[in-house]
């Protein structure tokens, strides 16, 4: 414990009216503050993958759903028709033994690389319109990777027509290649036309509770994921659906238009509660993963809630005070007993414990002032005069710091009035 001492200047005429406080040991714990926002577990915003009419909507506000589940369906009459149109040109191109001996292969090849890029390029401006980045990626690179085959087969096409104008291949032969390379083009428009279609019918990528519409709030935003869900999951649901009303929530009523890119709704895992808090660059090199942490909301002040260090970003974050900060990822504990349940997006502030010293030697840290670039105290020496000391500090609590070297147990400090010492002044 720490023992004061106070002198007023009525007691003694030559000493300064100062305080002092006897160097004591105990624990020191370091507490780094930082703003920060509730999460989830994770978050999938599904919408609209075409043009079209809500069709259907499955599922109401609040409600619980599980992974696969279906939540909506899209009616779009244009992915459909080019579906069907997809689906004719490669029944034709299988069909087709090859064509006539009089066919302009060149001509031919023109026309279907111009095919070939218009429907390339319909497919990646219809993936441009998917909001989530990891789906919209995912159709690109598919898109990417046929564009390549199909280029191979049709350099080989315009190989084979070379070889017949030289004379050192047959008409056969160019036929051939340009056939599969026509099948190649029909099967892969038809699987972009496809993968439309079956995204039509929404359906749940992770289990959670349903929200309308998109997320609407940035806080929320560090751990929420925004996928797409229903590429590939299939057409043909079935059962009732649930009526909107127009303009709710900025969610379309059954049977109101949609664009591509429309959120219809928004899946939220709450299983799993974290936060994650926002570090300034001088304080981010003493957290580690692992340590404890407190956090205190917002909307629920005085509360506690216990939280572990998880991960954090290698690299910073866009900080409304143009500040650089990085983001720390926590997970929260067990709920104090009576505490209101976190909703992810509310602003908290999170107390980071970055270092603690046990039984070490500590002062008020009131007594630690700076002088010719250095830490330092006033201690009382042994003949009661006062003595400027230079201190080195080690961790530094809230109102107690840990102090390495310059001082020992039992000595005593000012911890009040230092600007008023001079060296040799009389002290208590």
């Amino acid at each position: 414990m720490l023992l004061t001492v106070s002198l007023s200047a009525a007691s003694c005429d030559d000493a300064p009216e100062v305080t002092l406080a006897a160097v004591g040991r105990a624990t020191v714990t370091e507490v780094v503050d930082a703003p920060a926002a509730v999460t989830a577990r994770a978050a999938a915003t599904l919408t609209a993958p075409a043009e079209g009419t809500l069709a259907r909507l499955a599922v109401k506000p609040g409600q619980q759903v599980t992974r696969g589940q279906v939540l909506a369906v899209i009616a779009a009459p244009a992915a459909q028709s080019r579906l069907a149109q997809a689906r004719q040109a490669l029944d034709a191109a299988r069909r087709s033994g090859g064509g006539s001996p009089s066919i302009d292969l060149r001509g031919a090849q023109r026309h279907l690389d111009k095919s070939a890029a218009e429907a390339f390029t319909q497919a990646r401006t219809a993936a441009g319109q998917i909001a989530d980045e990891q789906a919209r990626q995912a159709l690109l690179a598919q898109i990417t990777a046929g564009e390549r085959s199909y280029r191979q087969a049709s350099a080989a096409v315009a190989d084979a027509a070379g070889a017949v104008q030289r004379g050192v291949a047959s008409l056969g032969s160019a036929m051939k290649a340009l056939g599969a390379a026509q099948k190649l083009q029909a099967q892969q428009a038809y699987d972009l036309a496809k993968s439309t279609v079956d995204a039509l019918t929404l359906r749940a990528p992770i289990s959670g509770v349903v929200q309308l519409g998109g997320t609407s709030t940035a806080a929320a935003a560090p751990d929420l994921t925004s996928l797409l869900g229903g590429l590939g999951g299939g057409t043909g649901a079935s059962g009732g659906g649930t009526t909107v009303p127009a303009g709710v929530a900025g969610v379309p009523a059954v049977g109101a238009p949609v664009s591509a890119g429309t959120a219809i709704v928004t899946i939220v895992d709450t299983s799993e509660l974290g936060l994650v808090a926002e570090v300034d660059e001088t304080d981010i090199l003493l957290v580690e993963t692992g340590i404890a942490a407190e956090a205190e909301l917002d909307a629920a002040p005085g509360v506690a809630y216990p939280a572990t260090v998880t991960a954090i970003d290698v690299l910073p974050t866009a900080n409304s005070r143009g500040a650089v900060a990085y983001r720390v990822h926590l997970s929260l504990g067990a709920l104090p007993a009576g505490a209101p349940t976190p909703r992810p997006g509310m602003s908290a502030v999170a107390r980071l414990r970055v270092r603690e010293a046990a039984d070490t030697v500590t002062v008020p840290a009131s007594a630690v002032f700076t002088a010719d670039g250095r830490d330092t105290v006033w201690v009382r020496t042994a003949d009661g005069t006062a003595e400027r000391r230079p201190v080195t500090v080690g961790v530094s609590g809230t109102d107690t710091l840990q102090i390495t070297d310059g001082l020992r147990e039992g000595e005593q400090v000012v911890v009040r009035g230092a600007d008023r010492v001079t060296a040799g002044d009389r002290l208590p």
